[in-house]
């Protein structure tokens, strides 16, 4: 027989980086049980390192349920795997960018929660979740109608129809009837309030009465 029959056959068996399926995830101590491919077979509790980093800065990220993972045996263990990596499939692909409605681009980094879990049973999403894209053109960040744009020359805030733009001409806002350029406030069609009185509403006592409200 070809002795790279045997070759294959030994490389097999011998532990090595294999595919798997997170099947029930523990949060609390980041570890995750993994569906073996293509056999199907269970693991015990695993080290989640994917997306982890532990000292003085912190980051955790658990691997959802239902989630393409790449696992690697440790010191070469069959029986004691950790996971190295999460990819994308066919069920769960790239995130879409509420900025631009589009994947990140090579050079960008998009995170963004409420995508719905790769699971079919807890596969729901949110359009009120937070997400962060960094990309060539500045930085974008928001939640559900609440957004944020940082470019070189602006900060754009948007919240529903409202929104505030913060240049080198000053502030406008635009939404809400009110302008803001330089150093002079203009209102059409709208208010400007504090916590206790309204522009547009508000009238003084004199001696005979009260005065009228704000002209103009």
């Amino acid at each position: 027989m070809d002795g790279s029959f045997w070759a294959a056959a030994h490389q097999t068996r011998a532990a090595h980086a294999i595919h798997g399926i997170v099947s029930a995830v523990d949060p609390a101590n980041h570890a995750v049980k993994v569906r073996l491919q293509p056999d199907d077979i269970e693991t015990g509790w695993l080290p989640d390192a994917a997306v982890t980093q532990v000292g003085d800065l912190r980051l955790s990220c658990p691997t959802a349920p239902g989630a393409h993972v790449l696992l690697m045996p440790v010191e070469g263990d069959g029986e004691n795997y950790v996971i190295i990596s999460v990819m994308f499939d066919v069920v769960a692909g790239p995130a879409l960018s509420p900025q631009t409605g589009k994947v990140a681009q090579p050079g960008e980094l998009l995170i963004r929660a409420g995508c719905g879990a790769p699971s079919g049973e807890s596969a729901r999403k949110s359009d009120q979740c937070g997400w962060l894209h960094l990309g060539r053109d500045g930085v974008f960040f928001g939640a559900g109608s609440m957004q944020c744009a940082l470019s070189g020359s602006a900060i754009v805030l948007k919240a529903g129809s409202v929104r505030m733009t913060l240049d080198s001409g000053g502030i406008s806002v635009s939404g809400a009837g009110i302008e803001v350029k330089g150093g002079g406030i203009s209102v059409s069609g709208g208010d400007v309030c504090t916590d206790t009185n309204s522009l547009g509403d508000h009238v003084h006592p004199y001696a005979n009465g009260m005065t009228g409200k704000a002209l103009g």
